[in-house]
């Protein structure tokens, strides 16, 4: 391993642990396995971050795999923004594969399996399949299919690839044990009938491998060494180590590394939703321009409004590897992204509110160019030449007729300097037949110019001004983004998340921009001096720039980071206990049938709110509560709908609960259960 000063993480330390036990370096093999049905977002960055972030410390290869196993929801478009994202944070993979290549092999094992009596067609509806999984305190029956003989099975899942049965006929489930303690153990689905064409195999099958079998047989396929995951697939490790010794029996000879599967906290932001089902629906709904609309919290959203690779890699290894979900600040993030402009970013004079300013004693007609420097914290950036004439704008709200001392911009009579130019001094404003303000008239000190080192130069005051000259301004469109969302939590509420859009998350200005910037490319970022940072969208033509701005000059995150820093890493200093969010749940629950409606409501929003930090292998021993206890089962179901919409993927135990509770007699409960 790499010298380095940080102490490692939990998930280092295992990689070192299995060295130290007689792992060959040389063995080592991590991947990232995405799933090609929308577009990448910032919680998939950590997913990114921790996979090739092992790989470069390790120098091991690291495989970018597609898990393509369910065509009617994936895309060859989602794949390639996939592979652009990926690259553009810096990272190079060693073998992009796909689960569908190994659609052929799957197919055979679960032949073997077949022979060897490890799996069986069942025909039964889901509905009664569900229903004989029994619940985690109550052992599964076996079905009425189980044992059939494996001629008949081989029959039936020939037919069933052949395509002479319609969806939901027919399942394949491996025959493990209808008693297990863990439910996902009690003869899971390893296929179903889906008829439909697939973005790379076509029309070539008509099952489809379910993600529990398929995910961990490509890791061994591809001798992964390290299988790391989110912490909703927990409960999975089982049956992961189930199928992964099924198959290393068949070959271990050639294929002798049997991968380890290990999970860790996903990344929750404040203010933001990482459903992709709900972002699609921002998109649908046209909410938004598209994936990468720069108010989207997607990899290519993001790359759109400015944000930089190196901006979101610092943010993730500031976030850090953690066991336990927890929201992250999204002011971190813009401290991250701030952090890094301010070295790169180009320093520039725009104007987004524009008003006129006359230096009446500046001789007309004449004009003369200033020295401004591209950027301070880079010496290396040099000097651009800015125009500067009698006529200038400069911001709206720069000036004021009359103002207290603790005003340090224009007012009638008081002085400011002008960036890179001279001192002025504003003697009075020409308002409108509305009393708007028009123009504003001031006299400057002609020996005043900043850096030519007069004792006129070197004078004191309070205020400086950005500004552009009228004449050899560039007119500019700027789009001004704020948080897409009002509400810190927007998908954990009683209301819809989309009610919590916020209407200002956009505003266009015409603005003008000294004319250095006529020479800019699409991407390149600035710092707008007084205002924020910049960067050029790609909607720019020549006779029309588009800027979006990134992020605002103002480091919110500094005045939060002793109280962020501790929400960040849990582990900096000891904390009190803190009950679990799950317990908390199951108390708000109890009496939640008693309570008046307005009460309700409260504590519904109370309990949605605590599920973002529930994990699924604490609430699935809740789902066959004993029906009585309404008010837990709502709870429960309140609990799961966050969760599902958080990424949890379903599995017959959440589809059992689901139609329990939907068909229940109690309207509270049977509603919660229709709207998960």
């Amino acid at each position: 391993m790499s010298e380095t000063h940080k102490p490692l993480n939990f998930l280092e330390q295992i990689v070192e642990e299995d060295l130290k036990n007689g792992l060959p370096k040389s063995k080592l093999r991590f991947r990232f396995p995405p799933e090609p049905n929308g577009y990448l977002h910032i919680g998939h960055t950590k997913a990114i971050g921790i996979s090739f972030g092992l790989g470069e410390t390790y120098n091991a290869p690291v495989n970018l795999r597609f898990d393509d196993t369910n065509p009617t929801k994936e895309d060859q478009e989602y794949v390639d923004a996939i592979k652009e994202d990926v690259s553009w944070l810096g990272y190079k993979w060693d073998k992009e594969v796909y689960s569908s290549d190994y659609f052929e092999q799957l197919y055979t094992w679960a032949l073997q399996m077949i022979k060897d009596g490890k799996a069986y067609v069942d025909s039964q509806t889901s509905e009664a399949i569900a229903a004989q999984k029994g619940t985690p305190t109550q052992p599964g029956e076996n079905g009425p299919f189980r044992n059939r003989t494996v001629e008949e099975n081989l029959a039936l899942f020939d037919q069933m690839k052949n395509g002479e049965h319609e969806a939901g006929t027919h399942v394949l489930r491996a025959k493990i044990d209808m008693k297990h303690v863990n439910m996902l153990m009690r003869d899971p689905l390893m296929y179903r009938i889906l008829h439909a064409d697939h973005h790379r195999t076509g029309s070539t099958w008509c099952i489809y491998p379910m993600y529990d079998w398929t995910h961990g047989e490509s890791d061994y396929l591809e001798q992964i060494s390290h299988s790391l995951c989110s912490l909703e697939f927990k409960p999975h490790r089982d049956l992961y180590d189930w199928f992964k010794q099924i198959v290393y029996n068949y070959h271990k000879n050639t294929l002798p590394l049997i991968p380890k599967q290990r999970e860790f906290a996903r990344l929750n932001l404040s203010y933001t939703i990482m459903s992709k089902r709900k972002l699609l629906k921002l998109v649908e709904d046209k909410v938004v321009t598209g994936w990468d609309d720069p108010r989207m919290p997607t990899i290519s959203g993001l790359r759109r409004r400015g944000y930089t690779p190196t901006s979101i890699r610092s943010f993730i290894d500031k976030v850090g590897v953690a066991k336990r979900d927890n929201i992250i600040d999204v002011s971190l993030l813009e401290f991250c992204v701030r952090e890094d402009l301010n070295k790169k970013a180009a320093r520039i004079m725009a104007v987004l509110d524009p008003v006129k300013l006359v230096i009446q004693n500046y001789p007309e007609g004449k004009e003369e160019w200033l020295e401004a420097e591209n950027n301070p914290e880079d010496e290396s950036s040099g000097f651009r030449s800015v125009p500067f004439s009698r006529n200038l704008y400069i911001e709206r709200d720069d000036f004021k007729e009359s103002a207290n001392s603790k005003y340090f911009r224009l007012s009638l009579g008081k002085e400011v300097r002008l960036k890179n130019a001279f001192i002025i001094k504003a003697e009075s404003a020409v308002k409108d037949a509305k009393g708007i303000i028009k123009e504003i008239h001031c006299t400057y000190d002609s020996n005043s110019l900043s850096g030519s080192g007069t004792p006129e130069s070197l004078r004191k005051v309070k205020g400086t001004l950005h500004w552009v000259s009228t004449a050899h301004a560039v007119a500019a469109e700027v789009r001004e983004y704020d948080r897409l969302f009002l509400h810190e939590a927007p998908d954990s509420q009683t209301e819809d998340f989309s009610s919590f859009v916020n209407p200002e998350s956009l505003k266009v200005r015409k603005a003008f921009v000294e004319p250095h910037i006529k020479s800019a490319c699409i991407g390149d970022q600035f710092q707008f001096q007084r205002l924020g940072y910049f960067n050029l969208d790609k909607d720019s033509t020549e006779t029309n720039l588009v800027f979006n701005k990134t992020v605002g000059l103002r480091d919110s995150w500094a005045k939060q980071a002793p109280k962020q820093t501790q929400s960040v890493n849990p582990q900096a200093q000891p904390q009190a206990p803190k009950r679990k969010a799950i317990d908390v749940i199951k108390q708000l629950g109890k009496k939640y049938t008693n309570l008046p409606e307005e009460k309700q409501q409260k504590v519904k929003a109370e309990i949605l709110l605590l599920a973002k930090d529930v994990l699924y292998e604490d609430l699935e021993p809740l789902f066959k509560t004993a029906a009585k206890k309404v008010g837990t089962r709502i709870a429960v179901a309140l609990t799961l709908k966050v969760l599902l919409e958080n990424g949890l993927k379903t599995n017959d135990h959440i589809h059992a609960f689901i139609t329990t509770a939907t068909g229940d007699t109690h309207p509270l409960l049977s509603e919660v259960a229709k709207q998960i």
